[in-house]
Formats: structure tokens, C-alpha cells, sequence
């Protein structure tokens, strides 16, 4: 009933935009309409210094936050026009303080620390998605893709050139974009965009915008004004070729055998793009480039229940993304380990969304022993989406994924959808099926279903969600931790926000869940309201109490925590945040002989980030968990404390060269008494050099070295000691790419 409801509102529904400056906050904001000239002389960054700089002016710029549509606080004129070949942004920004504007020398992409300006360009007018193009004072780029109902996607790479200086009033910047670096129709005359302009001002905790998007509508893209005027231009021949080789020799303990062994490896393999039809991009690649010079990010992954995520950071799959994306992850790339040759095509086609994937994966054959028929087969992974979009942002979706190994296979059919019932609110749905054979035993089958209602609003803001997914619903490409649940949660924010004083918002949230298996039998619930101030410069204070209870191993445990988190970016060159929080929950691998227990807990997260000269950044992180028996059984006894340590530093020489290093350590201070863990502590030391002329074209060395808490042994065993002072993996490496681009 869901899907029928929403296909009939969305084929009839519309949403008028009318062409008009917005006055003041309203649930209805009218768009604004511009007209882009064309100029003859590409602009410069010197133009926008003088009286009149070339281009469309557009100045009123309006606050999302802190104060929803009120003027910005400070002062921004936007010059933009076109050529044949780019669109040229030219921002210049006025502060009351010149000296107050944060300007760093930091590596590409890493800008929110500091004052940036972008351009927001929907470029097929459809209300769904937009480019996103940033940059900071300095001209340190950001590009990604912005897509309704789904996370800003910033892993999104193409050319384009920026251009900044500081002045004696505050900063100038200039965007160039060229038509090439995007898709769009094809029209013999004129195009009709959607534009958005931003400038964030950290130092007020502001982004402002033009034309101005409140919180009071939800949805982001439908704001933005229309541009009119451009004529005679197209991405044109589009065609890139990105070959890469990549040289590593490694030393590294075999703790099976146990003993240790040398590889050194070299791997060429080449990467294709074009460009079909102006919209549509189709992506080849032969042993393709999957190196990881960036390094995940440190989190806690012991004494877990579910598994824990680690985003995807693979050159080949993180572009275009979002065109596979659902409700439910039932596409995450991290699952093909090991591919060789691939294929993609992702873009639009009318009111058409359309994403296809095509891929191998050798790791599958790779994992078997080697007396296994199957050893040395391959996986074929398919993956297929279409969307239809339509005028008022509401869509209609269908993805399926596949997976076939040795007889074995795994397959995923979906329908979702995203339907726009007014300017506050949306419903978005999901239907899920399954079907899979494994190498050994029957082939089984399972269905899931998701509904969600959620409201957008500057002071009242949420959602309520029902999931349920079978105890035989499987999915081998996807992120699904639980099955055989059933789900209801709610969450809800109310904020205040004063329009004078050091305080921007504040007020309380509510969270609220409840689920079951399909026998009836409670497995979780969770009430927690927790209290959230903010005040300017970027500082924030949360606090919550969380009373609970969750079933394991068929145990019901009463749990409860009370966390405390400050952050702040009040200082120009120093930023830091702190996490603390005590309570109770399970010990899930308790030591031989036990069952599961309820034990007390204290986590604490601490980062701090320090700008101390220009280029210069120095990041440290510290995350500590630790468990204790629970103390109505006398002295409380230590299960285990996990400290994790991570000091990185990086000096950027330039926009396109950097050195970075890295320290970890991780300690786990396991009682092997209480608990199924080892003691370990393990010690990694990383440096890089990167120097990126820009996205594709680049040069990587590095040399990495891990050390453990063991000892190799004459005989051949492995013996614990105490520090970690034995190199168990070291490794050098140079990736080198190079982008041709025609």
C-alpha cells in the first residue's frame, strides 16, 4: 500500500517556483531567478578587486545558522558568468575584523576548520542533486556530490581550478568550473540551472546562503534560484584514461607457520571514464587501482556485538556512490575484496536515474583451501538501480544486487521510495527480498521492509521509523547487521534558538526504541532524552542519560549511561573535543566457563587539533574504554581496558605537496579469566609523502612499520611479552597515476 500511495501522489504532484527575493523566514520561501552573461575574457582573480567586477551581482546573502534567514553578519557580493568553456564564480567577502578570517595552508578537501565560500549547481534542474564546488580563502579545494534525502557525498573528485588571496578588508575568491567536469542534458539552446551560493563564517558559527534555505522546508535543493542565460555549451568529448602502478616491499610475521616473510610486489593497471550522451558516465578499469593511502580512522572494535563500519576510500567506488544508495545499505563496496576487471555506468536520462555496476572479485576463490575445487575461482558481482525522479522531489526506486560464486549465489531485489507530502514533511519506504544458495546446504529466502515519516523544521524536527527484516533475509554485498527484528524508533529535537547572547540554539531531543524478534520475544528497548547547547565559534555542549535493556544470549540485561561531550573551535589555530561516559552493558565474550554478565563501563574520547604555523597541522586522539565486573560482586574486578593513541601531523608545503605522519597504538589489557580476548598492544609508525598535481594525477611514497607484544622464538613458537618492540609489518610503497584527459 505504501508503494501504490506513492506512486500515485508523486505522478500527479508539482511544486510551482516563482522568481522573487525571500523576505523572511516562512514555511514557503519563494526562488529567486538570475540571468548569467556571457563574457569574452575569462575573469581573473584581480577583477573582482576592482569597482566592477564582471558578472551577475548577487549580495543578499541570508543565515541558516545560527539564525535562520536573518542577513548574514557579514557582508558577501557573488559575480558569476560563463564562457564557453567554464563557469566563473567570483566571491568577495567583507569582515568586520579582517584579521579574524581562518586561512590555513592544509591538505585538498580538509577546508571546514576555516572560512570557505562554494557554489551549489543543479545542473539538470531536477530538485535531486547538485555539484558542490568550495573553497577557502587560500584556494584549498572541496568537491562533492549533494543529493537529496542522503549524506553529502564529498568523495566525488573531478578538475577544476580555484584561486584566493587575503586582502585588507577580508578575501577574494574565484571558482572555475569547466563544463567537461559536469554532466547535464544536451540542448541545442538554452539551459536552465538551479545555483546556490554559500559562505561559512566559523569564527560566528554561520553559513549563510544565497538564496536564503531554511530549516522550515525540507529539502535543500528545491531552494535554490534558477539560472537562466547559458547557451552553446556541453561537457563535449570527455574522455579520461588514468593508468597507475603501484611498488611494495613488505617483511611481515606469518603467525601461522609462525615465522617471517619478504613480498614485493608491482601492479600497473588502468582506469577509463567517458562521457555518453552529455549525462551519462561510464567507468572501465583492469586490475584497478584499490591501494588505501589514507589509513581508517581509529574506533573501538572489541567487545562488540554487531560488526563495526569502516567507510569505503577505494578510488574505483566511491565516485558516484549515491546513485546506488537506499534506505538500507544494501550495496557496500567494502564486501568485493579483491576485483580485477570492472565495469560501471552511472548518470541521468530524463527523469531517470540510472546506476550499473559489473565486477569480479578474486578473494572469494582466494579464502578456500587450496584442495577445494572452487580454490581460485572468482565471484561476479552485479549491481543495478533505477530511479525516477520527479518535479517535487519525490523519487521511485528499484536496485538489485548479485552475487554468484562456484554454484553458490546470493540475490537482493528492493523497491524505495522517498514521496514529498509538503514542505515540512516526507515519507520514505523500502521493500526488500532475498534469495540464496550457499557453496553447502539449501537455498533460503527472506524479505524486509523499512517505513519512515520525517519532518524538518528550524524548532521541531524528527522522525519515526518501523524496520523488520526476516531471520532468513541475506545479503552478501550489503551492510545489514541484524536480521530476524523487528524495529520501531523515534527521534525527535525541539531548539531554541535566541536571536542575541553567546548561546545559538539549544534545547532537548528524544530518542525512543523498541523491538522484538519474529517470535514475539523482546529484544531491546532504549529511552534516552538528551539536552544540547551551542554557542558561537563553533562550541557545543551534549548531555544525556540513557536507561535500557537488550536480550543476549537470551539474557535480558538493565542497562543505563549518563555521557557528557564538549567541543569547541573558539581559537583560530585550536580545536578539541572530549567524550566521557559511565554505565553499564554486557561482557558478550566473557572468559571460559561464564556466561555473558552485565558489567560497569567508562569511555572517554579526547581529540585536540593544533594549527600552530602556516602548513602546519598536528592532531591527537585518545580513546579509552575500559570494563570493570560489576561491583555487587565485591571489589571490582578489571576485564579489560582498550587505550588507543593516535598523534598525526602534517605539513603542506604547498597546495600540492605534504608530509604526514602517523603514531598508533593500541593496547587491549585483557583478564584472560573474564574475558575472551588476548593481551595485546601493537604499535604502528606511518609516513607519507603525496604530492597531487590534481585528482588523478599524483605521486605516493611511504613506509610503514607495526610493531607487537611477541617474540619469535628459536623453535618456531610465538611467546607474549610485555612492550610492543617486534616488528611484525613493515612495508614500502610508491603508487604513482597520471589523468590524460581528452
Amino acid at each position: 500500500m505504501l508503494f501504490a500511495a506513492a506512486i500515485l501522489y508523486i505522478w500527479g504532484g508539482s511544486t510551482a517556483v516563482s522568481a522573487q527575493t525571500p523576505p523572511a523566514p516562512a514555511v514557503a520561501v519563494a526562488r529567486p531567478s538570475i540571468d548569467i552573461p556571457r563574457v569574452a575574457v575569462a575573469p581573473k582573480l584581480e577583477d573582482f578587486l576592482s569597482v566592477t567586477p564582471p558578472g551577475v551581482a548577487v549580495s543578499d546573502f541570508r543565515q541558516r545558522e545560527p539564525h535562520d534567514q536573518e542577513v548574514s553578519s557579514e557582508h558577501t557580493t557573488a559575480y558569476l558568468s560563463y564562457d564557453s568553456e567554464r563557469v566563473y564564480v567570483g566571491f568577495v567577502c567583507t569582515a568586520r575584523n579582517p584579521s579574524s578570517v581562518r586561512a590555513h595552508m592544509l591538505k585538498r578537501e580538509d577546508i571546514f576548520s576555516d572560512d570557505w565560500v562554494a557554489v551549489l549547481l543543479d545542473t539538470f534542474h531536477d530538485r535531486q542533486r547538485s555539484y558542490f564546488f568550495a573553497s577557502t580563502p587560500l584556494g584549498i579545494q572541496l568537491d562533492g556530490i549533494v543529493t537529496e534525502g542522503q549524506e553529502d557525498d564529498f568523495s566525488f573528485d573531478t578538475l577544476w581550478q580555484t584561486h584566493g588571496r587575503l586582502t585588507s578588508t577580508g578575501y577574494v575568491v574565484l571558482i572555475e568550473v569547466p563544463f567537461r567536469s559536469m554532466r547535464f542534458p544536451a540542448a541545442s539552446g538554452p539551459q536552465t540551472w538551479g545555483v546556490s551560493l554559500v559562505r561559512a563564517i566559523p569564527q560566528n558559527s554561520e553559513t549563510a546562503f544565497w538564496p536564503g534555505i531554511t530549516r522550515n522546508v525540507n529539502g535543500f535543493i528545491s531552494q535554490y534560484a534558477t539560472m537562466n542565460g547559458l547557451e552553446g555549451v556541453s561537457p563535449g568529448r570527455n574522455i579520461q584514461l588514468i593508468p597507475y602502478s603501484t611498488f611494495t616491499a613488505a617483511r611481515f610475521l606469518n603467525r601461522e607457520t609462525p615465522a617471517f616473510e619478504n613480498d614485493v610486489r608491482g601492479r600497473v593497471g588502468l582506469d577509463v571514464k567517458t562521457v555518453l550522451h552529455d549525462s551519462l558516465t561510464v567507468d572501465l578499469t583492469a586490475n584497478p587501482d584499490f591501494s588505501q593511502v589514507e589509513s581508517d580512522e581509529p574506533q573501538v572494535t572489541i567487545n562488540q556485538r554487531f560488526e563495526v563500519f569502516f567507510p569505503e576510500k577505494r578510488p574505483f567506488f566511491i565516485e558516484n556512490a549515491g546513485f546506488f544508495s537506499t534506505p538500507n545499505t544494501l550495496f557496500f563496496s567494502r564486501r568485493i575484496r579483491d576485483p580485477q576487471v570492472g565495469g560501471r555506468l552511472t548518470g541521468k536520462v530524463g527523469s531517470w536515474a540510472l546506476g550499473a555496476l559489473t565486477i569480479d572479485d578474486r578473494a572469494a576463490g582466494a579464502s578456500l583451501s587450496p584442495d577445494d575445487p572452487a580454490h581460485g575461482d572468482r565471484a561476479f558481482d552485479g549491481v543495478f538501480r533505477a530511479l525516477r525522479e520527479f518535479s517535487n522531489q519525490s523519487r521511485l526506486g528499484a536496485l538489485v544486487t548479485l552475487r554468484n560464486f562456484a554454484g553458490s549465489y546470493n540475490r537482493v531485489g528492493s523497491l524505495d521510495t522517498r514521496l514529498r507530502l509538503n514542505p515540512k514533511w516526507f515519507v520514505v519506504g523500502q521493500a526488500m527480498l532475498t534469495d540464496t544458495k550457499p557453496l553447502a546446504g539449501a537455498s533460503t529466502g527472506g524479505g524486509a521492509l523499512y517505513a519512515s515519516v520525517e519532518r524538518s523544521g528550524n524548532t521541531f524536527s524528527g522522525n519515526v521509523s518501523y524496520t523488520d527484516f526476516s531471520a532468513d533475509f541475506h545479503t552478501d554485498l550489503g551492510f545489514i547487521p541484524r536480521t530476524d527484528i523487528r524495529k520501531v524508533e523515534s527521534f525527535w529535537a525541539l531548539r531554541a534558538r535566541p536571536k542575541t547572547g553567546f548561546t545559538t540554539s539549544y534545547g532537548p531531543n528524544s530518542y525512543v526504541l523498541v523491538d522484538w524478534d519474529h517470535g514475539g520475544v523482546l529484544q531491546d528497548w532504549i529511552v534516552r532524552f538528551p539536552f544540547e547547547m551551542n554557542f558561537k565559534r563553533q562550541t557545543g555542549l551534549f548531555v544525556r542519560h540513557v536507561q535500557s535493556g537488550e536480550r543476549f544470549a537470551g539474557i535480558m540485561f538493565r542497562e543505563r549511561e549518563t555521557l557528557f561531550n564538549f567541543g569547541t573551535n573558539y581559537w583560530k589555530a585550536v580545536s578539541a573535543f572530549v567524550s566521557y561516559s559511565v554505565g553499564t552493558r554486557p561482557n558478550y565474550f566473557p572468559g571460559p566457563g561464564l556466561t555473558p554478565f552485565l558489567a560497569d563501563f567508562r569511555d572517554a574520547f579526547f581529540g585536540l587539533t593544533v594549527l600552530p604555523v602556516a602548513g602546519l597541522r598536528l592532531d591527537e586522539t585518545y580513546i579509552y574504554t575500559a570494563l570493570r565486573s560489576p561491583s555487587a560482586a565485591g571489589s571490582p574486578a578489571t576485564i579489560f581496558d582498550n587505550h588507543i593513541i593516535r598523534s598525526r601531523a602534517n605539513y603542506q608545503f604547498n597546495r600540492e605537496l605534504s608530509l604526514r605522519a602517523i603514531i598508533d597504538y593500541n593496547g587491549v589489557l585483557a583478564n584472560p579469566a573474564l574475558v575472551s580476548l588476548d593481551r595485546t598492544k601493537h604499535l604502528t609508525g606511518d609516513i607519507l609523502l603525496t604530492y597531487l598535481v590534481h585528482p588523478g594525477t599524483a605521486v605516493y611514497v611511504g613506509f610503514t612499520d607495526g610493531f607487537d607484544n611477541v617474540r619469535l622464538e628459536d623453535g618456531g613458537g610465538l611467546l607474549p611479552i610485555r612492550r610492543p618492540t617486534t616488528s611484525t609489518g613493515r612495508q614500502v610503497f610508491v603508487k604513482t597515476s597520471y589523468l590524460f584527459r581528452f
